[in-house]
């Protein structure tokens, strides 16, 4: 579920760690990092009983549930599925080197410009086909969200979820805390945490992704959506003064997240609002799969990200949305359509969110009526918003994303003092990369 860029296109690399990055597999292979693609696809898909699938899902929850969907295509088809699954950061780091070598025939990816990105790459196949059977299963948006540039389609959607700030009940109970609407009181809400000697703000950036999360949420609230879509585009410059701006709200609640995050991940992260030593945490609803015991998911909640800027109020949500993929080449072009299928249907939703209670199903036949209180005020947020983004770096060019805005923002955590010039160099680095479409 977490959203990493791939690289491979980067003509600028500011470091060592985004030059092997922009130098692509080679490079990397060279460094004796395994490679995705160096580790292949299943190499069995040749075979019409059996579907290749390359998946992100390494975490136990997603893992799991996406197993129980495959193992009933089986029951159903008698078409075996392959699974090659890669950890999830690493399958994100190396889907560009994966896509142009052998990959299995269907893969696991995001909607929206991540998807249209590789599409437009002729990285992937249309799907038309499979729509023609399950249009019908979905709304506009997700049809919308599952097209590329060509107007074809290319993404089967699964599932989606939203980006929201999250609590203990019990914990805001104890305190006597309310949840805050405006940027004010949720900086008085830190001051008062820290006070009582919680941790404001759960927070791990190690793999790079989240900080990119919370810039989104601050800069929707500080700038609006259609500000996000021109930055995300390379249209607006990284150095005008609303993106400072953005800069400015984060440095002043900077000292009220955890300390060390960039040597943190976000599992490690969530452990500390699980243990009740953090007060709040801004991640996607999938933060519930840390919280294993039943009581304490009873007791997870979330918010909004507070407004800012009036004018933009909290009418923009963060909804990423999961799904598949069919490759540039399937060996087994036929089962990979009948799989394809078959996950495009409300059976394949209900398998997956019976094992995995933290995301809500892009179908609109899905069956609702077993949804926690999460998944229903999930939806509810989703269903109420005025615009709906991606994320970041399923917004922008993955190659812009990965090699500038991860290090980037990494650098920012751990000095906001030099945020003048780390924009300075974004820019810079921006307009290379997208001079070069």
């Amino acid at each position: 579920m977490r959203d990493l860029s791939p690289p491979g296109f980067s003509l600028i690399a500011p470091n060592r760690r985004t030059l092997l990055r922009a130098m692509g597999g080679a490079a990397l292979l060279g460094a004796g990092i395994p490679l995705l693609s160096a580790c292949g696809g299943s190499g069995s898909a040749a075979d019409p009983k059996t579907v290749g699938l390359g998946s992100n899902s390494s975490d136990a929850v997603p893992k799991k549930a996406f197993a129980e969907i495959y193992a009933a295509f089986t029951k159903k088809s008698g078409i075996k599925v392959d699974v090659n699954t890669k950890d999830h950061n690493t399958f994100q780091e190396q889907i560009n080197s994966y896509l142009q070598g052998t990959p299995d025939d269907v893969f696991t990816w995001f909607a929206g410009y991540r998807m249209q990105f590789f599409a437009s790459k002729k990285l992937a196949t249309p799907i038309d086909d499979v729509w023609q059977k399950i249009g019908g299963n979905f709304p506009e948006a997700m049809q919308k969200l599952s097209k590329g540039e060509d107007g074809k389609y290319y993404f089967v959607p699964l599932y989606t979820y939203p980006w929201a700030v999250f609590y203990r009940r019990s914990v805001f109970a104890r305190h006597g805390y309310t949840v805050p609407t405006t940027w004010d009181d949720f900086i008085a809400l830190c001051k008062r945490m820290q006070k009582d000697g919680l941790v404001p703000i759960a927070f791990g950036d190690k793999d790079a992704w989240p900080a990119m999360g919370t810039f989104d949420q601050i800069n929707f609230r500080t700038n609006g959506y259609d500000f996000h879509v021109q930055l995300m585009a390379g249209k607006a410059s990284w150095t005008d003064p609303k993106v400072r701006k953005v800069f400015d709200h984060w440095t002043e609640i900077l000292p009220y997240h955890q300390e060390g995050a960039v040597g943190r991940t976000w599992q490690d992260a969530a452990q500390a609002l699980v243990a009740k030593k953090a007060g709040m945490y801004l991640l996607g609803t999938f933060v519930g799969q840390q919280f294993t015991d039943k009581s304490d998911l009873d007791d997870l909640d979330f918010f909004a990200f507070p407004e800012i800027d009036p004018q933009f109020g909290q009418d923009t949500v963060e909804a990423p949305t999961d799904g598949f993929m069919l490759s540039k080449t399937p060996k087994n072009h036929a089962g990979a359509v009948k799989l394809l299928e078959y996950l495009g249907t409300p059976e394949a939703e209900q398998i997956y969110l019976k094992a995995d209670s933290s995301v809500v199903a892009a179908s609109t036949k899905a069956d609702t009526s077993s949804y926690t209180a999460l998944q229903k005020k999930s939806y509810e947020m989703i269903s109420g918003a005025k615009s709906l983004t991606q994320f970041m770096d399923r917004d922008s060019r993955p190659d812009f994303t990965s090699t500038v805005m991860q290090p980037a923002l990494q650098n920012f955590v751990r000095n906001p003092k030099n945020i003048d010039g780390i924009l300075s160099s974004i820019e810079r680095q921006k307009k290379t990369i997208f001079a070069s479409s």
